[in-house]
């Protein structure tokens, strides 16, 4: 029987919603592995609209859940109406909405709050003992709702190559084992059944931040 899986998704754009290239290779990976998809989504405001350009805000206002349909092609539901006992695992792709519109980590870094129906869920499915798949800036959730978690988003000395290595700092900050690994690697943290990897986190060439995300969802669905 296909295991389902539910990806939540924050918006549509790396600055102010889900990057898309991540949802993409999560959608890809689900797909050729014969998993049964279903695309959830807040239905709020976005903390604010960025033109992808000039990498500014604008004076524009849009919906989380209308952003996020224009990656799931119209097909995504209201993150409120997401069951957990309906599916066996949720993956959580990255983007900076995942920092402003998941949460407001953005702003307030380890003293976050994350988006009240959210923080249910993954306390549900955790509970649940059902595997959680994160990739990118989306590991903060698990730090900040998952006390004692191991995670990854790369690696913790900051370069060219991993220009935002500092979160790894915070993720010890918080009280998390942060694990370094490369690009085209996952950590599963077993006890917490808990997948992570960090896509563009790290200056990587598409295809490898796709293969990253390829052995996160594979090691996601083992848990399954």
């Amino acid at each position: 029987m296909a295991k389902r899986v539910a990806v939540i998704l924050s918006g549509c754009g790396v600055y102010d919603g889900t990057e898309i290239h991540e949802a993409s290779a999560v959608l890809v990976h689900l797909s050729r592995a014969g998993t049964k998809v279903q695309m959830f989504a807040p239905d709020a405001d976005q903390m604010h609209v960025v033109n992808h350009c000039e990498g500014k805000p604008t004076e524009e206002k849009r919906n989380i859940l209308q952003e996020s349909a224009r990656i799931a092609r119209g097909e995504v539901t209201d993150l409120a109406k997401l069951d957990v006992s309906v599916f066996d695992a949720a993956i959580i792709p990255g983007g900076f909405g995942v920092a402003k519109n998941l949460s407001d980590w953005a702003v307030k870094n380890k003293n976050c709050t994350i988006q009240p129906n959210l923080e249910k869920l993954i306390k549900d499915f955790h509970k649940a003992g059902k595997p959680l798949g994160m990739c990118c800036i989306s590991p903060v959730l698990a730090a900040k709702l998952l006390p004692g978690c191991e995670l990854t988003v790369g690696q913790d000395k900051e370069c060219e190559k991993w220009p935002y290595a500092q979160t790894a700092g915070a993720m010890k900050d918080m009280g998390c084992k942060h694990v370094n690994k490369d690009v085209d690697e996952a950590h599963v943290d077993v006890k917490n059944k808990l997948v992570t990897t960090c896509a563009f986190m790290c200056n990587a060439p598409f295809h490898k931040v796709f293969d990253g995300i390829g052995v996160m969802v594979q090691e996601t669905l083992k848990l399954a």
